[in-house]
């Protein structure tokens, strides 16, 4: 049991080591001048879309239930902390003050909306909470574009006709201005912070996994009705699981949207597409693996951007790309290759250790 417990922080370790080493070579190439504006645009995003990973991970490769809405839940987050910060300019002038409890106001609301849509949504299975899942992703996203929210010396005033019906007097401001969204959001988001988000993301989600409840969930990924047999309540670690993923979904948007001037409610952003996308890192970088995902997501990410400029060959050397990390990661014989790879690794480390004693 020690010897296993040893392992698992070895893991938890270099998972931790990586995103830590590839922050350092960030700040050492920047420091000399050799990462281009396109690479230090691309940072932020790279560390949205790992937590994005990592967290819909916990759902799909964990948990075993297939979600299609967590930029639903991504777009509940960036509208949360968006509206925060803006409605908080006079109450709390200092921006990074405002932009971390905007962090903890968004996850709370995305966690929230977890919950309230995991009570009814996980009593279903495969497509049919697929198909769910995706239909609440795109009703927060049209339900944001036809909301107008005003406010002035009364108070806050809602519409879902236009900026007009909302009544305000002189000297009001709209905030959320319907398919516009909201403007003026600082841009508070840095590489920094978002490294340090995926650090907490993978040091709770990682906990968990190796903690009891993240066994629990295990069982009954693995047999639901041997689970439910030895007393494990299904619907509370359920429901754990999905309103955990979908509060860090949510943190992963606010980080999003204090890196955007203005953050609209479009398809681009929160569309069935982004769902897809965040779900074909999971799967490539390997179902329970979150280290995989990370990965997958840094790796799907940078790549079209930095081949960009290989117009005719991008879409082609992408495609071949995630062909190829499928393969490893799914295919028997690359596993069976894998496999005798590592056992190679360890007999020789057990011999070399044996000599030395």
């Amino acid at each position: 049991m020690k010897g296993k417990k040893n392992k698992i922080l070895i893991q938890n370790g270099i998972t931790y080591a990586m995103v830590i080493l590839f922050w350092v070579v960030i700040q050492i190439l920047s420091a000399a001048g050799h990462v281009s504006s396109l690479m230090k645009g691309l940072l932020v995003p790279l560390c949205i879309y790992a937590i994005l990973a990592v967290s819909l991970n916990l759902t799909v490769g964990i948990l075993g239930e297939l979600s299609l809405g967590h930029a639903g839940f991504m777009c509940v987050g960036a509208f949360t902390g968006a509206f925060f910060t803006r409605c908080m300019e006079v109450s709390i002038p200092s921006v990074g003050v405002r932009f971390f409890l905007a962090l903890a106001a968004g996850s709370a609301v995305a966690g929230v909306f977890g919950i309230l849509i995991g009570i009814p949504v996980l009593r279903l299975k495969g497509d049919y909470l697929a198909i769910v899942t995706l239909a609440f992703g795109e009703i927060i996203k049209n339900l944001i574009n036809v909301m107008f929210i005003g406010r002035d010396s009364r108070g806050f005033h809602f519409s879902i006709k236009d900026s007009l019906s909302l009544g305000l007097e002189e000297g009001g401001e709209v905030i959320v201005k319907g398919a516009q969204g909201i403007t003026g959001t600082p841009r508070a988001a840095t590489f920094t912070i978002g490294v340090l988000l995926l650090l907490l993301t993978l040091i709770i989600v990682l906990n968990l996994i190796n903690s009891r409840t993240g066994r629990a969930i295990m069982a009954i990924r693995d047999n639901r009705i041997a689970a439910e047999s030895i007393g494990i309540n299904i619907t509370k670690y359920k429901l754990m699981a999905f309103s955990i993923s979908a509060a860090l979904a949510g943190m992963a948007g606010v980080l999003y949207a204090h890196s955007l001037a203005t953050l609209a409610a479009t398809s681009a952003n929160f569309g069935y597409n982004k769902s897809i996308m965040i779900l074909v890192f999971v799967v490539l970088g390997g179902l329970g693996n979150i280290r995989g995902s990370v990965i997958a997501a840094i790796v799907l990410t940078a790549l079209p951007e930095l081949l960009r400029g290989l117009n005719d060959y991008r879409m082609l050397i992408y495609a071949i790309v995630l062909i190829v990390m499928m393969l490893f990661n799914s295919s028997p014989k690359a596993i069976e290759i894998r496999t005798v790879f590592m056992e190679k690794i360890r007999r020789k480390k057990s011999e070399s250790a044996a000599k030395e004693a």
